[in-house]
């Protein structure tokens, strides 16, 4: 009874089965051995809140803020004590930013309400009682066949029975599951294929069995048991067997499915349930800078309330009258008083802590993602895509990145592969004109002179022909029709018809290139492969698959030949095929395969094994026993795998080039001269990984390059890191790359990793080859958690960047040709890479700028702000009496978001050509606690308070109306709020212009409020006197400027010192960065409009010549000062 009452509420779940059991149709057996099993309704929730419980947990989740909470907290002491202030002065703002809050998040919700509704209302159509009838999508349950037409997008993750095709299979679109566009093949098992009307259907004895919701798109494992004239069948399941919700079927009239996933146990619905919130380091700075705050109210609520009983205990003072008690508050507890005057003192102190803080933080960071959005910059016109923005709460981590990892494949390069040439039994060959030429015969040979090709050159091509999982597109349904052979070529094809579809861009190339060469694979239906060699058919009947996989890195096809045999196809990487052969041209291949790496092409390997019929029944029975396990299928999978995939006879191995995308090699010099370290962590072998980095520029032809492979211990890895540790300190001058392997990775990462982090940080340039997905998330991990704490970026386009994309700090997918699940699973996404040098060096830092800025800002402005009330106590003797506060509510905010909003244009074009000056503007300089403006703040309000008592204490004895205290505040609290707008256009603020017009519009706000004050009563005119009298604005204008000499004032200097010191000692280079800027050199950013750089300012120079406006690199990037900007020549080739 105990653990049912835990279970309902929650606290103890059920027991779940490793598996479920479904049957289909819902027909269950009639023994009494069925259990039955809850599975969840058809019912997708997008939304938050439902009616019922949106007050209560839209307020839990608001005041789990420390800023809300703690306005909570006085609001509610305001009500139970004596206070110096109204409570409204606490409520009406918690209870305005409450409120908004709540309305728009009511609002954001409301319309995934609307949308839910229309989602679990859509007409479907399932099988019930021997037809077809038409239901909502909400209604249906696990079992139901459900009939899906063509272009209509699936409502439930279904297990395919039966299509309209003969064979059972159909294809379909993932576009809003993983963004990828090619039509995919999904099969039924053939007991359930032949089921293609209903009464068959509704007469299908059969049963599901399959693991339990998963979220892995690409993931499941099942089997499905077919009862025939009393006799089981047991069939396996995986994932080309389940088509899952959210995807849309084409090029099929209709389906048949059953349904084994619904409503939020779906894999769509799991995919977006909510990952780990990323926090960016602004964002954690506040909390601290909340807590130093509180701090500092803390003590002065605490100073004043010891402050004023060491007054009330001196017989010379008289007790006011305001401060008589009476004779019950005179017997209550001191310690209840002390309590009692403690938190009055809070509360008259509690504007130190902005309320309003969180949420125009959130306000500009979410309108500051529009700007990414709308930035043509990062357009890429060919695929008309622009950047897209998944979370706006890493804005301004863009502008602190330290490190960038980034994949080779697909984000340095195209993707888009090209075969250029192979290796067959020990002797190279390239294409020609569609025919095959070994090495050393020219382009122009004759067709006559090439060499026909033998049986080692056709097996080799069969097997590319073969070992593949490409699809196959007809433009023209009859093109396999009757009539004329619409492969009729110059090898007896024609290409006008087919189109190949691959996932893998190295598998379509092959396809294609051998294709050319005069061996076509024409048609896949069910478990028949059919080729085309040079226009002579042949057909395969497809036994079994074994699929690609990171660990193995190998892919295989078992295949019945026309003449009855069977032989097994497999191709992969060097390492994952080489050790597993026992014949051929080994050791010549293995030269060939490095020479294609040297050239920068991407190699294969492709191998092959003929089965005798006893070895052939067993290497079935071992994979059939491992696909229909529901328990540990994977590992005993890759027992079956490796069983299978030995004794390999070596066929050959391929080349194909991968081009680099534009602009990759200035992208990453403008990183490098930003100050920013770049990794390249690739899965290719080490001679094409540092080909390519050499030509991307990632490592320069003047650089050292040190290497950490093929390390085979812990203490062989620890020497030479040791001898690679003192290498580099001996030749710190020059710059140094260091290549490291896979499996070298493993062995630094066990036991050595401190050793391992010191070289790394010490060269300029890191490669990382043959990694695997979790190594390169490993990686990204070592440094993340570093003492030093770097911000981290990760860059990638396929499945295998997703682990180190979510890793990192901040992840960036790129839109590339591997699907989009590097895409779905980032922060940000771009196009192309060298979009990542605008939205880090310009959207990223001015972000962090602008975010920075406001949270100094909101401190500074309520330090500012509470300050002269805490010096006011030592004037009214600690009775709590506040001064006026409507002049700075009224103008406090006013600059607030236009500054950090905008930027000079001349600053943008400027920050364009220099990236180099971003160095000193990183790391965390504007939201260190040891430069938060609360000092300045306090040096402001103390030095203007007392500068104010010591002047205006004697000049004010010739006024005809008498000096006031409640005037006297608010003349100060007007001196501030000027000087508030000021400070932000005081260096290194970028908003000073839109500032001083805030400043103006004050200063004409109170010259109209002086004219109408003797409107005021009375009791209010006396605090109006002070502020039109002469001596008031004399002062007034000398405390917000500067004298003639330039003389700074006031204002000036607290702000003006860091400025100066950074100008008197420039900041040197960042450590560990040995690879400063070329000088002389100035690129400006790669993927920048030419309007935006032909923009950047010239001028003349003294000697006539013409010169543009740049940087110098000592000086501070955020100024108005003009002799910041230098006139020096800069030759045309160098920008």
């Amino acid at each position: 009874m105990l653990r049912w009452i835990r279970q309902q509420l929650g606290f103890d779940p059920p027991h779940q089965s490793e598996t479920r059991t479904i049957y289909v149709a819902n027909r269950f057996p009639q023994h009494g051995h069925y259990v039955p099993q809850r599975f969840a309704d058809n019912r997708i929730i997008s939304s938050k809140y439902t009616i019922w419980n949106f007050v209560p947990k839209n307020l839990f989740e608001q005041f789990r803020r420390i800023a809300n909470f703690y306005f909570l907290i006085i609001f509610l002491v305001q009500l139970m004590i004596d206070t110096p202030t109204s409570p409204i002065t606490s409520g009406l703002p918690l209870f305005f930013v409450i409120t908004v809050t709540a309305i728009k998040q009511g609002y954001e919700d409301w319309l995934r309400h609307k949308a839910d509704n229309e989602v679990n209302g859509a007409p479907v159509f399932v099988v019930r009682s021997g037809s077809l009838v038409q239901t909502r999508s909400k209604n249906i349950r696990v079992g139901d066949i459900v009939r899906v037409a063509k272009d209509e997008t699936f409502p439930v993750d279904l297990v395919l029975l039966s299509s309209d095709r003969a064979d059972g299979t159909c294809h379909i679109t993932t576009t809003s599951l993983d963004g990828e566009t090619n039509l995919k093949t999904h099969y039924s098992v053939g007991e359930t294929a032949v089921c293609q009307s209903v009464s068959q259907l509704e007469a299908l004895q059969a049963v599901v069995e399959c693991q339990q919701p998963d979220a892995d798109l690409y993931r499941f494992v099942g089997r499905i048991t077919v009862t025939q004239h009393g006799e089981e069948i047991v069939r396996p399941l995986g994932p080309e067997n389940l088509l899952l919700r959210g995807a849309r079927l084409k090029n099929t009239k209709e389906i048949f499915g059953v349904a084994v996933y619904t409503g939020m146990e779906s894999k769509m619905a799991l995919n977006y349930k909510c990952k780990s919130q990323k926090r960016s380091a602004v964002e954690k700075s506040m909390n601290t800078f909340l807590l130093i705050y509180l701090c500092i109210l803390l003590f002065e609520a605490i100073l004043s309330t010891i402050l004023k009983y060491a007054w009330q205990a001196e017989d010379k003072w008289d007790e006011p009258f305001y401060n008589q008690k009476t004779e019950q508050e005179r017997n209550s507890s001191p310690i209840l008083k002390f309590i009692s005057d403690f938190l009055a003192f809070m509360v008259l102190y509690n504007f130190i802590i902005p309320i309003s803080l969180y949420v125009t933080v959130e306000m500009q960071k979410f309108l500051g993602s529009f700007f990414i959005c709308w930035d043509l910059d990062l357009y890429h016109e060919e695929s008309d895509q622009k950047a897209q923005v998944n979370t706006s709460d890493l804005n301004e981590e863009l502008g602190q990145v330290e490190y960038v990892f980034t994949d080779k494949t697909g984000t340095l390069t195209e993707n888009e592969m090209q075969f250029r040439e192979c290796s067959i039994n020990g002797t190279k060959y390239r294409e020609v004109n569609g025919k095959l030429v070994p090495e050393g015969m020219t382009d122009d040979s004759p067709d006559g002179s090439l060499p026909q090709l033998m049986g080692e050159e056709l097996l080799f091509l069969k097997a590319v022909s073969l070992c593949h999982t490409v699809q196959i597109s007809y433009d023209q349904p009859d093109c396999l029709g009757g009539g004329g052979d619409p492969f009729a070529h110059a090898n007896g094809f024609s290409s006008n018809h087919m189109e190949y579809y691959a996932s893998s861009p190295d598998e379509k190339a092959l396809v294609e290139a051998a294709k050319r060469i005069g061996v076509a694979f024409t048609r896949c239906s069910g478990e028949t492969m059919e080729i085309k060699t040079f226009g002579q058919s042949e057909k395969y009947k497809l036994l079994h698959v074994l699929e690609f996989d990171a660990d193995r890195r190998r892919m295989s096809v078992i295949l019945q030949t026309p003449s009855g045999g069977q032989v097994l196809f497999t191709k992969g990487a060097e390492s994952a095929i080489l050790p597993f052969t026992t014949s051929g041209e080994i050791e010549k291949t293995r030269l060939h395969v490095d020479e294609f790496a040297l050239k920068g092409l991407r190699t294969l390997v492709v191998a092959c094994r003929h089965f005798s019929p006893e070895e052939y029944i067993e290497v079935d029975r071992c994979l059939n026993s491992a696909r229909t396990a529901l328990q540990q299928r994977e590992e005993r999978l890759q027992e079956a795998f490796s069983y299978t995939e030995r004794d390999l006879q070596l066929l050959g191995a391929t080349g194909v080039e991968d081009k680099l995308q534009d602009k990759v090699q200035e992208t990453i010099e403008a990183l490098r001269l930003a100050g920013i370290k770049v990794w390249v962590l690739t899965g290719d072998k080490h001679e094409t990984a540092v080909s390519v980095s050499l030509s991307c520029g990632h490592f320069h032809r003047t650089m050292n390059i040190l290497e950490l492979l093929q390390q085979r211990s812990d203490n062989e890895c620890a020497e030479q890191l040791r001898r690679l540790d003192r290498r580099i300190k001996e030749d710190h001058v020059i710059q140094h790359g260091l290549v490291v392997d896979g499996a070298s990775l493993s062995l630094a990462l066990r036991k050595h990793e401190k050793l391992f982090m010191e070289v790394c940080k010490n060269c300029s340039a890191v490669l990382c080859c043959r990694m695997a997905p979790l190594q390169k998330a490993k990686v990204v991990r070592l440094f993340k958690t570093s003492p030093e704490k770097p911000i981290t970026l990760a860059i990638g386009d396929g499945a295998n960047d997703v682990s180190m994309i979510q890793e990192a700090h901040v992840g960036i997918g790129i839109m590339g040709k591997e699907g989009r699940q590097a895409v779905r699973n980032s922060d940000y996404a771009i196009a192309r890479f060298k979009f990542l040098a605008k939205l880090l060096l310009v959207h990223g830092h001015f972000y962090y700028i602008r975010i920075a800025t406001l949270v100094q800002y909101f401190f500074y402005k309520n330090v500012c702000f509470i300050t002269p009330q805490f010096l006011y106590q030592f004037f009214c003797l600690f009775s709590q009496q506040g001064h006026q506060q409507e002049l700075s509510a009224v103008f406090s905010d006013l600059p607030v978001l236009d500054p950090v909003g905008l930027l000079s244009r001349l600053r943008l074009l400027l920050w364009i050509v220099h990236p180099d000056g971003r160095r000193h503007h990183t790391y965390g300089q504007w939201t260190d606690v040891w430069k938060l403006d609360v000092w300045n703040a306090g040096l402001h309000s103390y030095g203007h308070h007392c500068h104010l008592k010591a002047r205006f204490r004697d000049s004010f004895l010739d006024v005809d109306e008498p000096f006031c205290d409640m005037g006297f505040n608010r003349l100060l609290l007007h001196l501030l709020s000027l000087l508030r707008r000021h400070h932000l256009a005081i260096p290194p603020h970028p908003g000073h212009v839109l500032c001083v017009r805030a400043a103006a519009i004050q200063r004409f706000c109170l010259v109209r409020h002086h004219h109408h004050r003797h409107n005021l009563p009375l009791s209010r005119r006396g605090e109006e006197d002070l502020l039109p009298t002469p001596a008031a604005h004399q002062h007034t204008e000398e405390s917000v400027s500067t004298s003639p000499r330039g003389d700074p004032q006031l204002c000036g200097v607290p702000v003006l010192l860091p400025a100066w010191a950074e100008r008197l000692f420039p900041p040197g280079p960042l450590p560990g960065a040995n690879d400063g800027p070329v000088p002389g050199r100035c690129q400006p950013l790669p993927g920048v409009r030419p309007q935006q750089q032909a923009a950047v300012p010239t001028a003349l120079g003294p000697n006539g010549a013409t010169t543009k406006l740049s940087w110098s690199d000592s000086e501070n990037f955020y100024s108005n000062d003009r002799s910041i900007l230098t006139l020096s020549p800069i030759e045309a080739t160098h920008c």
